[in-house]
């Protein structure tokens, strides 16, 4: 039945579990001196619509914030380095999240069931991307992989039904599993890669698999006037 509560100046943690299944919360403003959110801290808290984390925040932990299907708005500061598995598994009101230029990397099943997920700022501090990271964010239509990715994991964009632009200016085509696109849409996709790159991308799995591919002769952060043109398969 709790509905809201006030955390006082003087709490520098929230612990494991402490708001899990408070399912009457709609709103909760988190203290500057906190420091860390911990594994299932506001899981399966189905009421909750928003949430203010702020700059003190170093970490968010495994399933901090677990099928809370209601949160429309979430802010993550640049000061979290470090987010777990699932933490924010089945957040299906999402539409749009930032994710911070501290954080290397993507755990496995973060953002996985968010459904209601039209954009993703990935940044290029971000180097491997895990199993099933981004999977069944059916109203995802682009991704934007910074040329920093070095790895993509297992199933990281399946269910992706209504993708249509893959951005990917890396010199080097990132180790990926090849079930990385599974059962989504990249057979009428486009993946947007470099001229230096695009043989290596259009003869490796799973991106050769996109139905057409658009080739930029810039460099690789693809921050410059772009020439394009269709590549033919081999």
């Amino acid at each position: 039945a709790l509905t809201s509560i006030t955390i006082p100046s003087s709490v520098a943690s929230i612990g494991d579990e402490a708001f899990a299944y408070c399912s009457g919360l709609t709103s909760i403003i988190i203290p500057s001196n906190v420091t860390s959110i911990s594994d299932k801290a506001f899981a399966n808290c189905s009421g909750l619509t928003s949430i203010t984390i702020p700059n003190s925040v170093t970490s968010i932990g495994k399933e901090a914030f677990y099928w809370c299907q209601n949160l429309v708005s979430i802010t993550i500061p640049n000061s979290v380095a470090s987010i777990g598995d699932e933490a924010f598994k089945f957040c299906q009101a999402l539409t749009s999240i930032t994710i911070p230029s501290n954080v290397t990397s993507i755990s496995d099943e973060t953002f996985c069931g968010c459904s209601g997920l039209t954009s993703i700022t990935i940044p290029n501090s971000v180097a491997s991307i895990g199993d099933e990271a981004f999977a069944y964010c059916r109203d995802l239509t682009s991704i934007s992989i910074p040329n920093s990715v070095t790895s993509i994991g297992l199933r990281a964009f399946s269910e992706c039904a209504r993708l249509k632009e893959v951005y990917c200016y890396a010199e080097r085509v990132p180790s990926t599993n090849t079930d990385a696109f599974q059962d989504s849409s990249i057979k009428t996709a486009t993946l947007h890669i470099l001229y230096l790159s695009a043989d290596e991308f259009i003869s490796t799995a799973p991106w050769k698999d996109f139905g057409s591919f658009m080739v930029s002769k810039g460099d690789v952060n693809g921050d410059v006037k772009v020439n394009t043109t269709d590549v033919e398969r081999s």
